[in-house]
């Protein structure tokens, strides 16, 4: 019986190891690309929303914001454990070219902030939006593509929100 309880350790060891790889081994290196991608855009997308929740000429402006920072915060918190369970390291601050955009939008006020925001989020809407269609479509981490499929309602809801802004 002493030796049972060394043996069952090895194999509950063995076996969590065995899952561990599996994770890592259905995350492609595209859906790791696909990760460091949205991860950023959604980083953007939250602090775009919460700088357009403050500095918006207009209240839709403001509204949009609030519920793009709310959204895109629920969507980054998933997306970061899905990547956690897969072994994926995700970054905890914008990338220098997100960055920039940031520093831009913030230095702006009134119509041109307003005008500047809708065209940014409108950019990085219908790029995520492609990026996420396509992992829902192609991806190879079963609970990756199904945040995909359900993000990409999210981010084609957002859109249509933006055309109703008046984004083109």
């Amino acid at each position: 019986m002493k030796h049972v309880l060394p043996m069952l350790a090895l194999a509950v060891s063995m076996g969590l190891s065995a899952s561990v790889a599996h994770a890592a081994d259905t995350t492609s290196a595209t859906d790791r690309a696909f990760i460091a991608m949205v991860s950023q855009g959604g980083m953007f997308e939250v602090n775009a929303g919460q700088l357009a929740a403050d500095q918006g000429d207009k209240q839709d402006i403001k509204d949009q914001g609030v519920t793009e920072a709310h959204d895109h915060k629920l969507v980054g918190d998933k997306l970061k454990s899905i990547a956690s369970d897969a072994g994926v390291t995700f970054p905890d601050s914008l990338n220098p070219t997100f960055q920039k955009q940031l520093d831009d939008l913030k230095a702006l006020s009134g119509k041109a902030f307003d005008m500047a925001y809708l065209k940014d989020m409108e950019l990085i809407h219908a790029k995520d939006g492609a990026a996420f269609a396509k992992e829902a479509a192609s991806g190879s981490n079963p609970k990756l593509k199904a945040f995909a499929a359900e993000t990409h309602r999210i981010v084609v809801r957002h859109i249509g929100e933006l055309k109703a802004l008046g984004a083109s």
